[in-house]
């Protein structure tokens, strides 16, 4: 800072130097060589100094019109040789002459600051716009703070840039500026939104926000930039940086799809894989069993029906890992058609009729219920699931009952045990894959049942919840749309 100081001051000085220089030099030819009048001679000089005023600054103009005025009424106005003025209108010739070279140099001084800060704008405004380009083309590769840094060191041409990105508590450089405690002012900036100036060592540090949210701060070491253009500058610093988080979202989603999706695609192959396996067993199992001309020992008959039980359950948690698969992985489309909900509860009371060991089900659907627009065979897995997680949670013997209605035109499927019921902080994750019940860790169960009938429902655009109370059992109900006249688009 203080080297630019005195440099400004030799340039001032020099600049004064010349201007005093040439009123001198004019003074010698019109005095020494050409005799003229005080009024051409007044009018040399007033131009002389608009030159001076022109090339140089207010300051060399406002001197070279004193040192002009007392030249004139030296040489040029009578008495001639001293300061003195005979004549009372030379008084006034010579103030006019002093007022009126001041007011040009005022006025050249003037247009000629204005001048420059129209092309300083002009400046800005292109360097701004090409630091709005750069970073429109990063690299997506590499930081984008870092980046941003490098691009307005360029633009800009500064001695040194720095940048602290608070989401990230990182400090990004660009030039030399090394100052040891320079992170720790960047983030008190960011955290306190004031400004720091160090006018000494030319240090600017502005905090950088985001509607209204400080995001980072900017230290930037010999700007001269004007407010509006600073202002303009930390905008496209905070939506560079705002640029940086939303890649990163974007990023980390889609590797998280990318996961799901492998995921997704490994668990369709495996099942499928054990599906057929488990067909080969639960055809010959059942082939044991029921071929008379195969007498077997009891104990043994036992034994096979075991396997058949097994066979029957791992066959369902195969199919229900297949349809979570397709689920996620978003490979399953819905087939709707017009059906009547007493016929989709029907079917799904034949499929888990085997597997209920006798257990009363108590059925309450009305023959005059709306037809439904579905899948009618994912909506009888959603029931099955319901059916099946009654049988479970439930005590042994105790009633299931589902029912049909129709209630702010939708028709309700709902499903209702007397179980333990379900606490209210549970409520809302029971549907989440492989959850289970506190305390129900022991149940054969994987948790999927729920969160497949869940991810059903979601796409038929539906709703799916739970009304229960521990100790009064539970009642899960899930919507169905009604179907229009006409089909349904």
């Amino acid at each position: 800072m203080v080297r630019l100081l005195r440099k400004r001051v030799l340039r001032v000085t020099g600049r004064l130097i010349a201007a005093l220089s040439l009123i001198a030099a004019i003074t010698f030819v019109l005095y020494r060589l050409l005799h003229v009048n005080a009024t051409t001679a007044g009018l040399c000089y007033l131009v002389a100094i608009l030159i001076i005023a022109t090339s140089g600054g207010l300051i060399e103009s406002t001197i070279a019109s004193v040192a002009a005025m007392l030249l004139l009424n030296y040489f040029f106005l009578p008495p001639v040789g001293t300061l003195t003025i005979a004549d009372p209108q030379n008084w006034v010739a010579l103030f006019a002459f002093l007022a009126t070279s001041l007011t040009a140099s005022q006025l050249s001084a003037r247009a000629k600051r204005r001048t420059k800060e129209a092309l300083d704008r002009q400046h800005e405004i292109e360097r701004l716009y090409s630091l709005s380009r750069a970073l429109l083309l990063t690299d997506a590769t590499k930081p984008m703070p870092q980046q941003v840094v490098q691009q307005i060191g360029q633009a800009f041409r500064f001695p040194a840039v720095t940048l602290y990105d608070r989401h990230r508590d990182e400090v990004y450089r660009a030039g030399e500026d090394n100052t040891p405690e320079l992170k720790g002012k960047l983030r008190e900036v960011a955290l306190r939104s004031t400004v720091f100036l160090d006018s000494e060592s030319g240090l600017t540090i502005t905090p950088v926000r985001l509607g209204g949210r400080p995001i980072g701060s900017l230290a930037i070491r010999g700007s001269s930039l004007s407010d509006a253009a600073l202002q303009s500058l930390l905008n496209l610093v905070a939506i560079g940086l705002e640029r940086a988080l939303s890649q990163e979202a974007v990023n980390r989603a889609e590797v998280a799809r990318q996961s799901e999706e492998l995921k997704s695609t490994l668990l369709d192959a495996i099942a499928h894989e054990f599906k057929t396996p488990l067909t080969s067993i639960k055809a010959v199992t059942t082939d044991l069993l029921s071929d008379p001309g195969h007498t077997l020992p009891q104990h043994q008959r036992e034994l096979i029906t075991i396997a058949v039980e097994g066979t029957d359950r791992l066959s369902r948690l195969v199919t229900d890992a297949i349809q979570l698969a397709r689920i996620e992985g978003g490979k399953f489309t819905l087939h709707r058609e017009i059906h009547f909900p007493s016929s989709l509860i029907s079917a799904a009371l034949r499929q888990m009729k085997p597997l209920m060991d006798g257990r009363e089900i108590t059925v309450s659907a009305p023959d005059d219920l709306p037809l439904v627009w579905v899948d009618a065979e994912l909506i009888q897995m959603v029931i099955t699931h319901l059916l099946d997680n009654a049988w479970k949670y439930s005590p042994p013997g105790s009633p299931i009952s589902i029912g049909a209605r129709t209630s702010e035109g939708r028709v309700m499927i709902c499903v209702a045990d007397q179980g333990r019921g379900i606490a209210e902080e549970e409520q809302s994750r029971i549907f989440d894959k492989f959850y289970r019940g506190k305390g129900e860790q022991n149940l054969k169960s994987t948790g999927m049942g729920l969160a497949i009938a869940r991810e059903i429902m979601d796409a038929h655009g539906e709703q799916i919840g739970v009304v229960s109370k521990p100790g009064e059992g539970s009642e899960f109900c899930f919507s169905l749309p009604i179907a229009r006249r006409g089909g349904n688009e």
